[in-house]
């Protein structure tokens, strides 16, 4: 057996031909290769199955999916696993600090996997929040023929003729804490709020990041908008399995597709839909690992111009799994590209530009409103507001739909953790004019970055969404809303002027002017700081520690692989 000359083989034929790689022929032997598999490219189906979250539970059958459309179309499919966390479950706790790191931990893995063995290209199939930029990273770095498929949404939970998600319990806990709702009620909506296998309903972040991808170009049509358990979800597995093979063939790698338009279409997409401030940090990872020079000042630029459209929760009234009823996000898409607002021209995984994909795609049936026509947007540009100033000189990401105002002034309350802040809101310490502030929670200080969508649904729990305000240099999850400003830079931990707020200093968060404002003087916070201590770390062994000592900062991406 001589080594192929066959360029679907580039990298699995080092592995397998020749007399000298007969020992590795005979351990795949014994994992189901029969002789004529040697001769066929091999690929790598990275799976993020898991019975730890719903949003993954299912994913194992989706890889069988992928892999018979893989050897359907004379490939062959090797089936591998990687790991997944549960924000959802661990938020509010000490453990959600191993979330971020998670992606890095799923891109490592992914990569060290597909690496080693030698495929020839890759399906990555994720669930969770971090599933999908921790497979795209591997993806970029790898920059083999590949493509995304997102396990999908899952359906809502009802109880009382009322739609529940996964956010509906995080706001009951404050709605029992304020004695709106008794435990009877509050059980009964934990029971029904997530009635099976998929990622969390509402446009949060698993649904933000597949949308993103599937605009950049990375999954087939729709990938984004199907549900968990489907028919059609099952028939984008196969599909992606065989697609992926004439990737192969025309020798399409995921740098040939993530450029930076494709960057800008992602960014213009998950603005009209409304999606999570998870995005922003994402995409900056993705673009670093991909090679693209993309910034904070990108999703101003783009955000002046893209109207935000989609009714969608947390912040409006529908979920994910309705807007699959309506079509998806193809309708919409092709509506940004037709008033010129996306780049027609980039490449996709089916061979095909954008505009190409979408010259058929048919419009949103008339009685529909969850996508508001362009005449009458839900918020004429972006609800994600990159802000600076003396708080934030590296920037902060703002959500802000308008719904709450545009601006908001109030007197600081300051706390060290997450943990604190909840328990202050929970007692009723926290009062109309506040503006809370976590520190020490950034990708360093944490270390890990933790998602405060308990302290955010507590304060919507106790009807204060409208009444405070939140500044953190930690993140917020896709299904916070309210007046939140996160991913301060630089955070506390290093210095950052977060690290000196006083209780009672008045603070102006700003989306008109893209200013958050400390009312201190800077001679005041000069001094303030150099009085400051940096705080010991709080892990000096283990995988946080590691994290800790390698991430950049969140107005970076908060990537753990940027050494120069």
């Amino acid at each position: 057996m001589s080594q192929s000359n066959d360029k679907t083989r580039h990298f699995s034929s080092l592995v397998v031909d020749g007399m000298e790689r007969a020992p590795s022929r005979a351990m795949l032997h014994a994992v189901g290769f029969k002789n004529e598999d040697f001769k066929k490219p091999q690929i790598g189906i990275a799976s993020t199955w898991s019975m730890v979250t719903p949003c993954n539970m299912h994913i194992n059958h989706l890889a069988d999916d992928a892999a018979r459309g893989v050897d359907n179309a004379n490939g062959k499919a090797v089936i591998f696993n990687t790991i997944t966390i549960s924000d959802g479950i661990s938020m509010g706790t000490e453990g959600m600090k191993y979330s971020l790191v998670s992606r890095e931990v799923i891109a490592d893995s992914i990569e060290t996997v597909v690496g080693c063995q030698g495929f020839d290209g890759v399906v990555a199939i994720g669930g969770c929040d971090k599933n999908m930029p921790g497979c795209m990273i591997a993806l970029s770095r790898l920059n083999r023929p590949a493509i995304f498929v997102y396990g999908g949404t899952i359906l809502s939970g009802c109880h009382n003729n009322k739609k529940l998600d996964v956010v509906s319990v995080f706001e009951a806990v404050g709605a029992r804490a304020n004695n709106k709702i008794d435990d009877a009620e509050l059980a009964a909506i934990e029971a029904k709020a997530i009635p099976g296998a998929g990622s969390c309903g509402g446009m949060y972040t698993a649904n933000t990041m597949a949308s993103a991808i599937e605009a950049m170009g990375m999954s087939l049509p729709n990938s984004s908008a199907q549900t968990a358990i489907s028919k059609d979800k099952r028939l984008d597995c196969e599909r992606a399995g065989a697609a992926v093979l004439e990737l192969l063939k025309n020798d399409i790698k995921p740098r040939d597709i993530m450029t930076k338009p494709a960057f800008e279409n992602a960014i213009t997409v998950i603005i009209a839909l409304g999606g999570s401030t998870n995005a922003v940090l994402h995409l900056l990872a993705m673009a670093n690992a991909t090679g693209v020079d993309l910034s904070l000042d990108d999703f101003t630029r783009i955000g002046e111009k893209v109207p935000m459209l989609a009714d969608l929760k947390p912040s409006g009234k529908y979920s994910m799994a309705e807007l699959v009823e309506i079509g998806g996000i193809q309708p919409l898409m092709k509506v940004l590209l037709n008033i010129g607002l996306l780049h027609g021209d980039c490449l996709t995984v089916t061979g095909k530009t954008l505009a190409e994909n979408l010259a058929d795609v048919q419009a949103y049936p008339a009685d529909q409103d969850i996508i508001h026509p362009l005449s009458n947007p839900i918020k004429k540009d972006s609800h994600l507001a990159i802000l600076y100033g003396n708080l934030a000189t590296e920037g902060s990401v703002a959500k802000i739909t308008g719904k709450e105002g545009l601006v908001f002034t109030g007197k600081a309350k300051v706390f060290d953790a997450e943990e604190q802040a909840l328990k202050a809101i929970l007692d009723g310490s926290i009062v109309k004019g506040d503006v809370i502030v976590i520190r020490y929670e950034g990708p360093k200080g944490g270390p890990g970055m933790r998602e405060m969508l308990s302290p955010t649904s507590a304060i919507m729990g106790k009807g204060l969404g409208k009444e405070v305000a939140l500044i953190t240099d930690g993140r917020f999850s896709g299904g916070t809303h309210g007046f939140v400003v996160g991913h301060i830079s630089p955070e506390a931990h290093v210095g950052g002027a977060l690290a000196v707020v006083q209780n009672g200093d008045e603070i102006t968060i700003d989306a008109e002017t893209k200013q958050l404002t400390l009312h201190v003087n800077q001679h005041e916070i000069t001094r303030r700081l150099e009085k400051w201590q940096q705080p010991a770390p709080r892990y000096t062994r283990g995988v946080l520690a590691k994290y800790a000592k390698l991430v950049s900062s969140a107005s970076k991406g908060a990537v753990t692989d940027n050494l120069d």
